[in-house]
């Protein structure tokens, strides 16, 4: 500090001052839980290392060699030899990054490419491509219902999306979960003048249940709303071209938005928002989290343009994952663990634990088996449950949902699950 120039006082911190407060106190319930996880003596569920990646199935964890059943990596298109070439490339021709917004320095040809690739794949007027899925919900929901609007949607929405909500400052009016009679209660109470954005998932990712869209989109029409439906778990893998829920329920051309990411079938890393309406272009401007951010790097839009257009041709790979789905499903059921659903309806099977001590054992013993699948837990989950979530592949062979299972029935037994 030079000397002969007068600073202010600085402030003095107060050690055990009655006015202090640790802004660190509202999560010491979840320190304590997580500690007390970590105290019985199980391995840390929540701090997997990948060592390394042999394939979209299998990876070196701990030292061993491991099947991966929860990545979101459904159609295995993470080391498909022409999306890697194509990131390659993109990486030689263009450089490590844009180190620029999408309005100003930030849009590259490939950032062109694969939103054409997008309303090619949707069939749709507009594309418009996001940082990551989570920016996507955040930007779109935000932007488009503000104050004096209404949202309504599912209770068990995804966290980008009730960050989207409370970002954007509309009023919020949750329903209780794929109930489309709540549903409708709640439309039939707003204003009828009022903005209203009725918000839906395709497929849910905790349960990997799907919703009613066809009745639920019917009847936000019926009330003037406008629908925005998030397809991240079933784009590429549900529906006839892989458009999601929206096309096997046949209300694609119904819904105003649908949201996606390139973090799960696409198999890289990247949302965005696709829409027929004729003033979406406007987005590019009043849209925060698009305005205001840097833009993918060109290696990552050119694997997401790649992989989208391959997954246009993808049904074999589609009726690969239904089989594989169904056969993982039937074969946990039957050796009486309780599943999420009844019948598989999309590629991820939640399998619920009595609790967060034995959901956490069981994991382990999968993970020292040669499996991985996600531990998820409260606050995460709908109904408190504990859950581990299995998120099959297209590329998971006959075999390995056999050997998946040979792993799932000897730690079951192991921890007394079954």
């Amino acid at each position: 500090m030079s000397e002969g120039i007068s600073q202010p006082d600085q402030p003095q911190a107060l050690e055990g001052h009655a006015g202090d407060k640790d802004l660190f106190s509202k999560f010491d319930d979840i320190i304590a839980m997580r500690q007390g996880l970590l105290d019985s003596g199980v391995e840390d569920p929540f701090n997997l290392v990948m060592e390394k990646v042999l394939s979209p199935t299998r990876a070196i964890c701990n030292g061993r060699e491991t099947i991966l059943l929860g990545t979101y990596n459904y159609m295995g298109m993470t080391f498909d030899p022409d999306v890697v070439e194509a990131g390659k490339q993109a990486l030689a021709d263009f450089g490590s990054g844009t180190t620029g917004s999408r309005v100003l320095n930030g849009t590259y040809q490939g950032h062109k490419d694969v939103e054409e690739a997008l309303k090619d794949f949707y069939d749709m007027d507009h594309a418009m491509v996001f940082s990551t899925g989570y920016q996507a919900n955040l930007g779109i929901i935000s932007t488009i219902a503000g104050k004096g609007d209404y949202i309504v949607l599912d209770i068990d929405s995804h966290a980008s999306i009730w960050d989207g909500c409370a970002m954007g400052n509309a009023e919020v009016v949750p329903f209780k979960h794929n109930d489309i009679e709540a549903m409708e209660k709640r439309l039939r109470r707003i204003p009828e003048d009022a903005g209203k954005l009725v918000i839906l998932e395709g497929v849910y990712s905790m349960l990997g249940d799907i919703a009613p869209l066809k009745e639920m989109v019917a009847v936000a029409k019926k009330y003037g709303a406008m629908v925005l439906v998030d397809e991240a778990h079933s784009m590429g893998f549900i529906g006839e071209n892989g458009r999601g829920v929206v096309e096997s329920a046949g209300v694609i051309d119904d819904v105003d938005f649908i949201i996606g990411t390139f973090s799960k079938s696409v198999g890289t890393v990247g949302g965005f928002c696709v829409s027929n309406h004729p003033k979406f272009d406007i987005m590019r401007l009043v849209c925060r989290p698009y305005v205001f951010t840097a833009s993918l790097p060109p290696s990552v839009v050119a694997t997401a343009c790649t992989s989208i257009r391959k997954l246009m041709h993808g049904s074999n790979k589609r009726a690969h994952l239904w089989e594989n789905s169904k056969n993982l499903h039937k074969g946990l059921k039957d050796l009486g663990f309780q599943l999420g659903t009844d019948e598989p309806q999309s590629a991820i099977i939640a399998v619920i634990m009595p609790d967060l001590q034995q959901g956490a054992a069981m994991w382990e013993a999968l993970i020292k088996n040669g499996l991985y699948v996600n531990l998820a837990r409260p606050p995460a989950t709908p109904a408190n449950m504990t859950l581990l979530r299995c998120s099959l592949c297209a590329e998971h062979s006959e075999e390995e949902v056999g050997e998946i299972l040979e792993i799932f029935e000897k730690a079951g037994k192991a921890v007394g699950i079954i």
